[in-house]
């Protein structure tokens, strides 16, 4: 066990500084073939979680599902997706960041109340979810779980009596901070979106059914029409009868999470009514009106950075260079290196081109830098094979600030630019210069108004302030 877990610690080294969201939803409504659909939503948002998925349906009675550790292709298979007959399905794509990794806590998440079925699938955090958690324990709830997603079942189970949508105005009225969520009973489907609109969530239609996903590119995948985004504070109820929406009222600020855009979602995406591609091709273009910078070629670490090194090089006329080949073929178990080759985990996931690289002056062209400890390691790889000089711009403002709406830096302990200095952050990583895009500029990239963005991150101006005791737990 102690060289498996050696080995898992080096290769885990290039995903450590890689911020992780919480997952990824796909539901369908009316469809035949509901459940291999959902299959392929989750196959596309698969980049939201890596950890477990699953997918639950019904055929108006019986609701049934399947779930377990892993990727989606690791999970679901034809005998599977053949043995989840229904026209409604639910599926979810979990990346843990507070709850245990383990299947018990992977979604979606179905329980029986009432003799009414109820599944649950969440992207978020919620600010409260501690206090509202010992109150629901206090009152005599039991959790099964260490996902406070249960939290919205035991405040909707509280509700139940007065039926299902109203039971859902309830729980928004007592949960505060960043959730998008879908619920399904036996025969209806309710999409709900944080008063904030913090984590996208759209709404499809596939022939005579519809769909809700976390992002444009899953609906894409299937060949299902955009019809709109989920509003922020929107409950959307689909049943029989087709679409009926419901906004309490329950003022609030639009707040999109911009680290969306910057980072978690698909470049084929359209979020916060943004192309993802385009928005870090402008952040490129930025960058290079804000730095000016002497280099032979200009280079993203693959896949981070892609698209803003593209925007850079375009503006800048520095040739663009791919300097370093990504492995797309790199699995989750590895047979165990000897101690001498301990380098692997380095080089496993990205190698550099050395011929190409060696004697130059390089520009590398980063999204973001967390904890620093990737970067520093793949400089010193680049060092080893002879680059001149090596700069780097990051296509966004040092993050300074945790999050508390669901993405996993969620102490300052955990971000270097909160500790350490740009000059300080330049030394530790071994450049020969380092910039950050203004936070101005960041904003001119976006087709969104700077009052409906969530820049906590970089200015630690909290929207939704967290409570004192909310400690960190998540609702995934």
């Amino acid at each position: 066990m102690k060289n498996e877990d050696n080995l898992e610690n080096t290769l885990s080294l290039l995903e450590d500084e890689r911020p992780k969201d919480e997952c990824g939803l796909f539901a369908v409504y009316n469809h035949e073939e509901a459940a291999k659909l959902a299959y392929f939503g989750l196959y596309a948002l698969q980049h939201r979680g890596q950890e477990s998925a699953g997918i639950i349906v019904s055929d108006g009675e019986r609701v049934i599902g399947h779930k377990a550790m892993g990727l989606v292709p690791d999970i679901f298979n034809e005998s599977v997706l053949d043995s989840l007959k229904g026209d409604i399905a639910l599926g979810h794509v979990r990346y843990s960041t507070t709850g245990s990794s383990l299947l018990v806590n992977a979604q979606p998440f179905k329980v029986q109340y009432a003799g009414k079925c109820l599944a649950i699938a969440h992207n978020g955090n919620l600010v409260n979810a501690r206090r509202l958690r010992t109150e629901l324990e206090n009152e005599g709830s039991i959790f099964q779980t260490t996902m406070d997603t249960e939290i919205v079942l035991h405040l909707a189970a509280k509700e139940m009596k007065n039926g299902i949508e109203k039971a859902m105005v309830g729980v928004m009225n007592r949960i505060r901070g960043a959730y998008s969520l879908v619920i399904m009973t036996e025969d209806t489907m309710i999409a709900v979106r944080d008063p904030n609109g913090f984590r996208p969530l759209c709404l499809g239609r596939l022939h005579s059914g519809y769909i809700i996903a976390s992002e444009t590119c899953a609906l894409d995948l299937i060949q299902a029409e955009y019809i709109r985004d989920i509003e922020p504070g929107e409950i959307l109820i689909i049943n029989r009868d087709g679409l009926r929406s419901i906004r309490p009222e329950m003022p609030a600020r639009k707040t999109h999470c911009i680290f969306e855009l910057i980072y978690f979602a698909r470049p084929d995406s359209n979020i916060f009514g943004q192309n993802v591609y385009l928005f870090r091709k402008k952040q490129g273009e930025l960058l290079a009106k804000e730095f000016s910078i002497d280099a032979d070629l200009v280079m993203p670490f693959p896949d981070s950075g892609n698209y803003a090194a593209i925007g850079f090089a375009q503006a800048s006329s520095i040739p663009l260079e791919m300097g370093v080949i990504r492995n797309h073929y790199v699995g989750r178990t590895f047979i165990q290196p000897s101690q001498s080759m301990r380098d692997f985990g380095v080089k496993v996931k990205l190698n550099p081109v050395k011929e190409l690289l060696k004697g130059k002056r390089v520009l590398i062209i980063e999204d973001s830098i967390i904890r620093g400890t990737t970067s520093k390691t793949r400089i010193k790889t680049l060092r080893e094979i002879g680059a001149k000089e090596i700069h780097m711009l990051v296509s966004c403002p040092p993050h300074r600030f945790p999050c508390h709406y669901g993405i996993d830096f969620s102490n300052k302990g955990e971000l270097i630019a909160a500790q350490q200095s740009v000059e300080e952050i330049r030394d530790y990583i071994g450049l020969d210069s380092l910039g950050y895009l203004g936070i101005d500029n960041l904003v001119q990239a976006t087709c969104v108004p700077r009052d409906e963005l969530c820049l906590a991150c970089f200015d630690g101006n909290y929207p939704v302030p967290p409570d004192r005791e909310s400690g960190k737990y998540s609702l995934e």
